[in-house]
């Protein structure tokens, strides 16, 4: 595509010959020149790439000079420490708002050379010097002196132990890396750069082109920090002995080009910035190089760079970028302090003026649209799934998805042998550990095979549970038969389900905001902590008994033998069990041990030890590893801790009482039962619908960043399938599991290979594919015959598997995030989003009222009388979002939750200022709530005497947070 046309640099200046970058001129906004800039260069060959950034000054080495590294940028500044020995440690460039003005003042009378089509350095040498020579800021006779010292050597900080650095032992350490910066020794190191000097031979000018073209060894290990399409801009400094004022140029080539030994690392040149003055420049050259430099990584000015068509477009971004800059006070900051790098940074977007929705946004998903056309949905989701069914098994080839399934493997393996003997005891063993793993065989194939979303992980569910013990007692109480009845309960649910999908009624899921999902959510989690505790805490009662205070004492001969059993105490030679000491504590040490291990590798990702491949492959086998760790533990101190029990062969757990296909048709219920049956499968449906589109909504939320499309309705069809499968079998039913979905997701989720120096590693969204899943059902159908491997693993090392689970799960919502405002100082509470635009204690109504559903969830699935009706409570925390519009205005609930689908932002919506802001504040109240970004927005007054108008604030605006006591430190 050819570029749009321009007209020349002349024709755009203003006619009256005033300058157009006077800052009392009311019309000039850099915001909106770079925005013109932006929305009209739209040529692919000007699309903007990551720069990487490198800073060479001109040192004299022995007899001769080169251009030496001394700075770096990929997102941050990194120097090289006094002395040359290393790099430092990435940091936050700290620029001096004089060099910046000055900076700004030499690019105004500096050369700007657009899309220049060269191959080599001299080339690019040549172009500056007869651009510099027109324009008068050259002396002719100057030209082969300073093209002699441009193609001096290149010498980069990775490059050692080269012949000449043993030559050069005996220099300085003052003459290396610190010679721009010392007073004095400038003059003297560059002396010998005079005109004098026999640089400027034809023979020799030919010997260092060929040098300076020449390839070296380059930084393999740096690139790998540096994103693919990344592009390179160099900024060369130095002064010269000669010359009488100084020589600044900005070339943008046509395409990025290899020109040599230019930079350390491998990749193509566009960008070469020439700074070059007379001796005692030194510094300021520096610190303009560096200003530039900070600039060009900067996102907003690098796509100016890329777009500029004349020297006005680039000092516009400049301009832009000196709108966002905050000047610190000479008096209360020392300049020689680093600054860290931040750990969150204002996205892309804000800093390009769009405006967002807040921290909730709008719930409308526009998968879940209810269309009046039957199986409509169906069929969207089938269309929106197919192009990508291919590749949801080639992308599962990664290192990431074996311990990601091992760990799913070993969670839902332990949850089914667990839920299997609690339902054993529920049902009078009709269905026990072995029908539940092979339901969670055929429930983890299937659904991986044809669902929608595959990350999502079908599973037992504590409800469910309820559910099945209220049919069995219904049925034990009358004397009817409990499978033939539950198998005509499944029917009726697969039919209402099939209902659901064919009347697209899946999209009402979108009237459930994250108050309903956070609520559902948070309580399975503190079900899986809850759990866990409980089940180790069985230890210590049924399998290594404690007796802290026996209520008899220790003398053996007063009590029975039996007697001693049951106490569990000190067993002497006439007991006839073994007493074994510490196994409990052993337990204990595992779980927490299991835990601990799991966390602190998935927190090893962020460690500055060791590569970050190396940390990365930590982090996704941090499951396995603290299994097969405390595996080790348990094997070496040899206690008998109780282990992984499961069934040794195929077969259902009570074989005399049923088989593996369930009759329907049973001699002792009546015919009525099977229409009957309709009724608790009402509830049933709403229990299955409810646990699985939630689980779906959490598992597809925009956080995730999944990129392969939705299936809610495809997904309940699948379920629906099952349910009448499993009924027919005899199994129990399984849905989505919203503790095992999310530790999926969180186990497959990718990060950037590639990160600056200093920069965290970048989220990138999740491993989407389908068989970790099919495989987690292939290995859960072929337990039984891997028993001998399972049954070394301690049941509470699989509790503390349980505890991460529900841990992890916790982590990142804001509910818990809003639980601990309440009890952090105002001056310590962190700059969370919604703080700056909802009153704080506002803010804690709301999480208020979701912590009551959330204790009215927990209170009704715990009381067994009352727990059928758990489903509809589930469905009424969604009408609780919805009564509580009465008490926030929209604008509260985008931040603090999310609009529910056809609500906006009304104007008047917003929340009102105290008293006593408003009595001085009133006329100023729409400014300051305006979200018009500050990058849009130019305070200039024309009694500011022509300063710049991002020095001027005479009106400055509040944020958010300071109105409604979000950053209040008062006690």
């Amino acid at each position: 595509m050819d570029r749009p046309h321009v007209e020349d640099e002349e024709d755009q200046r203003p006619e009256d010959g005033a300058s157009f970058y006077m800052y009392g001129d009311t019309s000039y906004d850099p915001s909106k020149n770079v925005q013109d800039l932006l929305n009209t260069v739209k040529s692919p060959k000007h699309r903007s790439h990551p720069i990487f950034c490198e800073m060479s000054m001109l040192k004299r080495r022995g007899d001769t000079y080169e251009w030496r590294e001394t700075a770096r940028w990929v997102k941050y500044e990194e120097q090289v420490e006094e002395g040359g020995k290393r790099w430092s440690k990435p940091h936050v460039a700290s620029l001096s708002m004089h060099y910046i003005m000055e900076m700004r003042k030499h690019m105004l009378e500096g050369i700007f050379l657009k899309d220049v089509e060269v191959y080599t350095l001299g080339q690019v040498i040549d172009h500056f010097l007869e651009e510099w020579t027109r324009t008068g800021h050259l002396d002719p006779m100057m030209r082969p002196h300073i093209k002699a010292i441009a193609l001096k050597q290149h010498r980069h900080r990775h490059e050692r132990g080269r012949p000449e650095d043993k030559k050069n032992k005996s220099l300085k350490r003052g003459n290396s890396s610190s010679d721009m910066g010392a007073e004095g020794g400038l003059r003297h190191v560059q002396s010998g750069l005079s005109l004098s000097s026999n640089f400027g031979s034809e023979q020799s000018l030919t010997s260092l082109e060929s040098e300076a073209n020449q390839k070296k060894t380059m930084n393999e290990k740096f690139l790998r920090k540096l994103p693919k399409d990344a592009e390179t801009a160099n900024f060369m400094v130095g002064e010269i002995e000669d010359l009488h004022q100084m020589l600044i140029g900005f070339m943008r080539l046509n395409d990025g080009r290899d020109l040599g030994n230019i930079s350390e690392v491998p990749i193509p040149t566009r960008f070469i910035v020439y700074l070059l003055g007379p001796v005692g420049t030194g510094v300021q050259l520096k610190e303009m190089g560096r200003c530039l430099a900070t600039m060009m990584v900067d996102e907003v000015f690098r796509e100016v760079a890329y777009k500029s068509r004349n020297i006005e477009d680039l000092v516009a971004g400049s301009d832009e970028f000196l709108e966002q800059v905050i000047v610190l006070p000479p008096g209360e900051w020392d300049p020689k302090i680093r600054i860290e790098p931040p750990k969150s940074l204002a996205v892309l977007m804000e800093k390009r003026h769009v405006g967002g929705d807040g921290d909730g946004g709008s719930h409308d998903d526009p998968d879940l649209i209810m269309s009046p056309r039957p199986l409509a949905g169906l069929f969207a989701d089938i269309k929106r799934k197919a192009p990508f069914y291919l590749s949801d098994f080639t992308d599962a080839f990664h290192i990431q998805c074996l311990p990601a399934f091992i760990f799913i493997f070993l969670a839902t393996l332990t949850n089914n042998v667990t839920f299997g003997a609690l339902l054993g005891q529920g049902t009078g063993n009709y269905m026990g550990v072995m029908e539940c793993i092979f339901a969670g065989a055929v429930s983890s194939m299937v659904f991986a095979l044809f669902a929608g979303q595959p990350l999502n992980i079908l599973g037992s569910t504590g409800p469910m549970l309820v559910l099945e013990n209220i049919i069995y007692d219904l049925c034990n109480d009358n004397g009817w038969d409990f499978l033939s009845l539950r198998f005509w309960v499944g029917i009726w649910t697969a039919g209402f389900l099939l209902l659901i999908v064919i009347f697209n009624l899946s999209a009402l899921v979108r009237y459930l905001t994250r108050f309903t999902e956070e609520s559902f959510a948070c309580l399975i989690a503190i079900i899986f902590i809850y759990e866990s505790f409980k089940k180790l805490a069985e230890i210590a009662e049924k399998t290594a008994p404690l007796r802290m205070n026996p209520e008899e004492g220790n003398d053996m001969s007063n009590v029975t033998e039996e007697v001693c059993n049951s106490l569990g105490d000190i067993v002497q030679w006439e007991c006839h069990q073994t007493f074994v000491s510490d196994v409990f504590l052993m337990c204990l040490i595992l779980f927490f041990v299991t835990f601990g291990i799991a966390l602190f590798l998935v927190e090893f990702r962020q460690w500055p030890c060791f590569p970050n491949f190396v940390r990365s492959l930590i982090g996704d086998f941090s499951i396995l590893i603290a299994i097969l760790v405390c595996v080790g533990i348990d094997a070496a101190v040899g206690l008998p801790t109780p282990k992984l029990t499961v069934p040794t062969e195929f077969k259902p757990t009570n074989s005399e009482l049923r088989g593996w296909v369930v009759e329907p048709i049973s001699a002792t219920n009546p015919w009525w039962l099977y229409l009957a049956a309709g009724l608790p499968a009402l509830l049933a449906t709403i229990l299955i619908f409810m646990d699985q589109q939630i689980t779906a909504v959490i598992v597809n939320r925009a956080d995730h960043k999944l990129v392969k499309g939705k299936g809610y309705h495809l997904d309940l069809l699948v379920v629906a399938v099952l349910v009448a499968v499993h009924s027919l079998l005899g199994l129990p039913w399984y849905v989505a599991a919203t503790v095992n979905a999310i530790a999926h997701i969180n186990s497959l989720k990718k990060e950037s290979e590639s990160t600056a120096p200093g920069e965290k590693p970048t989220f990138l969204g999740v491993r989407e594919q389908r068989v970790t899943n099919f495989l987690m059902g292939v290995l859960s159908a072929a337990a039984v015959f891997i028993t001998n491997i399972l049954q070394v693993i301690p049941m509470p090392v699989l509790y503390g598997v349980f505890f991460y689970m529900g841990y992890s799960a916790l982590r990142g919502m804001q509910l818990i995030d809003r639980i601990l405002l309440v009890f952090m100082p105002v001056k310590y509470q962190p700059d969370h989003i919604y703080l700056r635009h909802v009153p704080l204690w506002r803010v804690h109504l709301f999480t208020f009222i979701q912590i009551l559903c959330l204790v009215a969830l927990w209170v009704v699935k715990s009381i067994k009388s009352i727990s059928i009706v758990f489903p509809l409570l589930v469905v009424f925390t969604g009408v609780v979002r919805k009564m509580i519009e009465c008490i926030f205005t929209q604008y509260e609930l985008k931040y603090i939750d999310q609009l529910l689908p056809g609500r906006h932002v009304e104007k008047d919506d917003k929340p009102l200022k105290p008293a006593a802001i408003e009595a001085g504040t009133e006329k100023k109240s729409t400014h300051s709530h305006s979200h018009t970004p500050s990058h849009t927005k130019t305070t200039t007054d024309s009694k500011n005497g022509g300063k710049a108008s991002f020095f001027i604030h005479d009106e400055p605006e509040s944020p958010p947070a300071y109105e409604n006591g979000g950053f209040d430190t008062k006690l």
